[in-house]
């Protein structure tokens, strides 16, 4: 079962600190290597700020600095959202129908400023841009939060937990676009892109990048669903 432990500094290091001398980079059991200096810095994202998740929301890994500052002249909004995205992301499903599988849960936290804009935006006709399936699902939680509570808000800012399991026949209610990686077969998160794109179409980009020798997984290439 279950349980819960509690670490206790006995020197005047933080709990944090050891943690940070001591521990690894949790990277993707696919990754057939042991962890590196290297990775603290290459399995992180530009926007990362707050101790929490335990895995990288990889879409963010295609982002520099120059490239945010790029889109941001360009006229794009960027808001943030905290994912504290969970090992349950690498959990293959191994039921023989995604109904019968068990989806792991994540927290997420939406600022009330970030809730403020995509409301503004979503009022407005403009579309909602997702980096990564992790935001997906953390923006339609929110919507679901916002449509229980018989808000006119298309999303609820706040902190929570996401149970929310997208797979096919899913209705998107906030995200309009998504850019995301090459995920592995069987995975949930495959199943999220196919419930937001259509399983045809996303075999035939996934054979596309197959046959042009594209990337795949974390530290792989991505696509833009439009």
């Amino acid at each position: 079962g279950l349980r819960t432990l509690q670490l206790v500094s006995h020197d005047e290091r933080s709990v944090s600190e050891h943690l940070e001398r001591l521990g690894h980079v949790p990277l993707p059991p696919y990754i057939d290597r042991a962890d590196e200096t290297a990775d603290r810095e290459r399995y992180q994202t530009v926007f990362a700020k707050r101790p929490g998740a335990v895995a990288a929301p990889t879409a963010g890994l295609h982002f520099s600095m120059e490239i945010v500052e790029k889109i941001r002249k360009r006229g794009v909004e960027l808001c943030e959202v905290t994912l504290d995205v969970g090992l349950g992301t690498f959990q293959p499903v191994h039921t023989e129908t995604l109904e019968g599988h068990v989806m792991h849960s994540e927290s997420y936290e939406i600022p009330t400023e970030t809730a403020d804009r995509i409301n503004v935006a979503h009022a407005a006709g403009r579309p909602i841009l997702a980096i990564g399936t992790t935001v997906v699902r953390a923006l339609e939680d929110a919507g679901l939060r916002a449509a229980e509570t018989g808000s006119t808000s298309i999303v609820a800012a706040g902190r929570a937990e996401a149970h929310l399991f997208i797979i096919p026949g899913f209705q998107f209610r906030v995200v309009d676009s998504l850019l995301t990686n090459f995920h592995l077969p069987r995975s949930t998160l495959l199943a999220l892109v196919c419930a937001f794109a259509g399983r045809e179409l996303v075999l035939t980009a996934y054979q596309h990048a197959v046959a042009a020798g594209y990337r795949f997984y974390s530290y792989g290439d991505c696509m833009l669903i439009r």
